[in-house]
């Protein structure tokens, strides 16, 4: 079994709280009303708030005492990392930002992007050096018109030879860089200690800029024979704006007679937990009003409870575009495939077929919101003397069953680990993971040639950003 370490890099609830004491006098507020934000924050919403005791509502007895809390932090960041829970294993996607316009922007799918996604692996086990290979080409991206392609393999950024030291200042920390291209030898061997990546002279310099990407990828019909059609769907973000694009792919799959459906999540890392449910509803059709799933709260907050219905509508949108199928197949990355795309899976799974292809997926079974510093937390009314905002974890999400995404993630039912040799054009019947949906529905069994999993070391020095396994509610 060949071994190749891989660095992966890089988802309206009304309220009225009351205080368990008055507000800050004008003194105090002028220095400390962020941190004040911060605590009434996540004392109202923070789902793990009974872990965590200085979020207690009897925490403070006085204001004196609040504010010499308050005052003991040297910044709000400081403060809402200290009431997270168990931020290495449990809660690892609230965050707290000073800018929330670039929160708003990057849900809907807006940021400063060159257009590519990528992995990074070192050569062997124990080796410094570092090469990339290229996984997602964004449409109409800077890089889509620069003519890269999923599977293109890297060596060095601006001619310097990338190491498992200098990779983060030289793809993560310009704007602007030259990706230098190689070619990928594995010797016809499956160990990897032999493999090689030889700089072949091509470049390609790349700029981020404003980029607003539109999450249906790909979506087009295949003809299997047999009277098979099959629909491939790649969907790359549980994005509200982007519903009518969702729903009209769903209708020309149903104009092409589309039975089988392959949708592909392996770069998705969430989104809005209404767009799933959408989702739902456009795969199947013949559950409308059924529960899709349910999200619990705090303890202070179980009026909000709800559940998420399918349907057969998009609010200001329409009648929804429904395929009435009673299986699918779904392609899934590790730690790529997260939360909103971890819940259509656990919420399709009580009523249809549902088939995992690929990598055991992240295991986000929580759901957020953005909180402002306003009188009910809304972007209503917001404090004009700053632009922090939370995205805590509010709620937990299950299926009709009560059943929750595990922590350790969905296992596949067929396991396939994407490889750099083996990176082949997204929608091709010969793409791997894809090719193994086509022989189960063809009944031609395991493809012989199926890339083998290889081992993965996670090198956790680039983290993926939280907002890459995110969901929330609209």
């Amino acid at each position: 079994m060949k071994k190749i370490s891989v660095l992966l890099l890089l988802s309206a609830i009304t309220i009225v709280f009351t205080g368990c004491f008055e507000d800050l006098d004008d003194n105090a507020i002028s220095t400390s009303e962020i941190k004040d934000f911060v605590w009434k924050g996540m004392n109202t919403y923070y789902l793990y708030k009974s872990e965590i005791p200085d979020l207690a509502n009897n925490r403070f007895s006085t204001n004196d005492e609040y504010v010499n809390y308050l005052n003991s932090f040297t910044s709000p960041e400081n403060l809402f990392g200290s009431l997270l829970y168990l931020p290495e294993s449990v809660d690892k996607f609230s965050r707290i930002t000073d800018n929330y316009f670039d929160l708003q922007n990057q849900q809907q799918g807006t940021s400063l992007s060159n257009g590519i996604e990528f992995n990074l692996y070192r050569f062997t086990a124990d080796s410094d050096e570092v090469f990339g290979a290229i996984t997602l080409v964004l449409n109409n991206s800077v890089a889509d018109d620069l003519g890269l392609q999923r599977g293109q393999i890297f060596r060095a950024v601006d001619g310097v030879n990338l190491t498992v030291n200098n990779f983060v200042d030289l793809l993560f920390n310009q704007d602007s860089y030259t990706l230098n291209f190689g070619d990928y030898d594995d010797n016809g061997t499956i160990q990897a200690e032999d493999d090689t990546v030889t700089l072949n002279g091509a470049s390609a310099s790349l700029n981020k800029v404003l980029y607003t990407e539109n999450p249906v990828h790909i979506a087009e019909s295949i003809d299997l024979g047999s009277g098979i059609k099959l629909g491939y769907l790649m969907y790359n973000g549980f994005n509200s704006s982007f519903n009518d694009a969702l729903n009209n792919a769903f209708a020309n799959f149903q104009a092409q007679g589309v039975n089988e459906l392959v949708v592909d999540l392996r770069y998705n890392g969430g989104g809005s937990v209404q767009t799933a449910a959408y989702l739902g509803s456009m795969i199947t059709g013949q559950f409308t009003d059924q529960v899709y799933s349910k999200l619990f709260y705090n303890e202070n907050l179980q009026s909000n409870n709800r559940n998420f219905l399918f349907t057969n509508s998009i609010d200001g949108i329409g009648a929804i575009n429904s395929l009435n199928l009673s299986k699918i197949y779904v392609l899934t990355t590790n730690r790529r495939t997260a939360s909103a795309s971890e819940l259509l899976i656990n919420s399709l799974d009580p009523y249809i077929d549902v088939v995992v292809i690929g990598e055991n997926t992240v295991g986000k079974t929580q759901a957020s919101i953005t909180v402002y510093d306003s009188q009910n937390f809304t972007s209503n009314g917001v404090n004009p003397n700053h632009t922090y905002a939370m995205q805590p974890l509010v709620a937990n999400s299950s299926n009709v069953n009560n059943q929750l995404v595990p922590f350790n993630g969905l296992t596949p039912d067929f396991e396939i680990t994407e490889r750099p040799s083996t990176l082949g054009e997204l929608g091709n019947p010969e793409e791997p993971l894809l090719e193994v949906a086509i022989n189960d529905i063809l009944g031609l069994g395991r493809p012989s040639l199926m890339p083998l999993n290889h081992e993965l070391r996670l090198v956790t020095k680039q983290p993926i950003p939280p907002l890459n396994q995110d969901m929330f509610i609209d």
